[in-house]
């Protein structure tokens, strides 16, 4: 008979079993996988699963939420159930030999009856009234972008400042010194009205509603080549009046290049307030970080060539486009590929896995691995914008390039008569691309234009000059 037991104090999750003991075993979810330690043997063993780990050399902290596949080796487990245990940071439950982790809400709270009371709380509740920032980034699903850059600023320069950062759950690690609030839980709501400046990289969810004194910085999280918002294809009045709605929720809007605020300022009808054009804190990194221990945390030797492939997401596909195989790339080009996936393809797929293959999707900040890569294959990203700053090349792979400029989204300008890099349809294409000692010369002058447009604020200190005017305007005081 095989068992499973949650043992509290040592936070592991426990399957015990009798007869041979087994070669191996594994926790395997989404993005993380946790290899089990064996015990035991002859008459009994014990696969013992830690429910924390660490990863890119950070510190250990709970799963992150998701289904785990329970693996031990030729050892059937689907009758296997435990009802759901809280511990410290993860609530964790079994049925049928699959691991379900969870975010450390009271399950009072996540019922439609739960979360509707959190919410009459937070409307009723007096607001703008603690002198702290309320950070997300990208939903919360990780602590990065610009509003990572800009709470590292304040708490240089504002040390008394309460710093919050909305989570999905705290396998998410937030800066130090700053509180994590996972989303939904009460904490969550109750910061979230609280903090005096709310600075975020997407849109406000979950029923916002701005109190008297509260402020709401908007970095957004790129400079756009694909149209956005009202400039989407197609009519939608229901779409148009989001966007309206939300934009009228901001006080400032952040811009990397006067390029971008014309077209923001237009997209999301953002007129009559302003609109700082001050560079991208988040592209700080790519000016003072340091390479070399980036790549030691992921593992890299400093003499191996490493390529990253970061790929933007598609509105008609919910997983990562799989055009590169990256494990056939890196063979191909005696390279260690990064597999970065966009942030709204996090929640779905798994990640790539094979031989000199990392998968970074859930690493938490890409101007890390935009400073650790030695070239950028990428589509229709924005993130082309910000590796420019390095002045390293850069690939462009679109196969569906047609597809994407004229019937799914659309550009702002002709990619293919102004890309700083070579435009290939196939990975062989790329690979030989790769391979031309010539590109760098033959795409200078272009480079040299688009950094000259898009990055001449990217100077290294954007988060300074962002939290200079914070703090000049009064949203938070020192």
């Amino acid at each position: 008979m095989t068992t499973a037991r949650i043992d509290e104090a040592a936070e592991t999750l426990i399957i015990a079993g009798a007869g041979q003991r087994p070669a191996a075993a594994d926790l395997i979810g989404p993005r993380a996988r946790v290899e089990g330690r064996i015990t035991g043997g002859g008459k009994t063993w014990k696969a013992i699963f830690p429910l924390r780990a660490a990863r890119w050399g950070g510190p250990e902290l709970p799963l992150p939420a998701g289904e785990y596949e329970i693996r031990v080796a030729d050892v059937p487990l689907d009758e296997i159930s435990l009802e759901p245990h809280v511990l410290n940071g993860v609530r964790i439950a079994v049925d049928r030999g699959t691991a379900i982790v969870a975010a450390p809400i009271d399950p009072v709270y996540e019922t439609v009856e739960g979360q509707s009371t959190l919410e009459g709380r937070y409307v009723a509740q007096t607001g703008g009234t603690e002198n702290a920032v309320f950070f997300e980034s990208f939903y919360g699903r990780s602590v990065g972008c610009n509003p990572q850059a800009i709470d590292r600023a304040l708490s240089t320069r504002a040390p008394g400042v309460t710093r919050y950062w909305s989570v999905v759950d705290l396998s998410v690690p937030v800066p130090e010194g700053a509180i994590a609030v996972v989303e939904g839980s009460p904490e969550w709501w109750r910061a979230r009205a609280a903090a005096r400046l709310l600075v975020v990289n997407d849109w406000l969810r979950r029923r916002f509603a701005r109190k008297e004194g509260q402020k709401v910085v908007q970095t957004w999280h790129g400079t756009p080549l694909k149209r956005l918002a009202l400039h989407r294809p197609g009519f939608d009045p229901r779409r148009m009046a989001a966007v309206v709605k939300e934009s009228r929720r901001w006080d400032v809007l952040l811009a990397q290049n006067t390029y971008s605020e014309r077209i923001l300022r237009k997209a999301y009808a953002f007129f009559g307030r302003p609109i700082w054009v001050e560079g991208y804190p988040r592209n700080d990194a790519l000016v003072t970080g340091d390479a070399s221990a980036i790549r030691s945390a992921l593992g890299i030797r400093e003499d191996e060539r490493v390529l990253l492939y970061a790929p933007t997401w598609r509105d008609d596909r919910a997983e990562m486009v799989d055009f590169v195989d990256a494990e056939r790339l890196a063979g191909q080009t005696d390279a260690v590929v990064l597999v970065r996936g966009h942030s709204r393809t996090i929640d779905t797929g798994r990640d790539r896995a094979g031989a000199r293959v990392i998968d970074v999707t859930g690493y938490p900040e890409t101007a890390q691995l935009l400073l650790a890569a030695d070239a950028l294959i990428t589509d229709y990203s924005s993130v082309m914008f910000d590796f420019s700053v390095t002045g390293k090349p850069m690939y462009f792979l679109v196969p569906d390039l047609d597809h994407y400029r004229g019937q799914l989204r659309g550009f702002y300008f002709d990619l293919e008569a102004r890309a700083p890099g070579p435009l290939v349809r196939t990975q062989d294409d790329l690979v030989a691309a790769l391979a031309d000692d010539g590109v760098a010369a033959r795409y200078a002058d272009k480079y040299a234009a688009w950094r000259a447009q898009f990055n001449s604020r990217d100077d290294g200190h954007a988060a300074e000059r962002v939290v200079d005017r914070i703090l000049d305007q009064g949203y938070v005081t020192r």
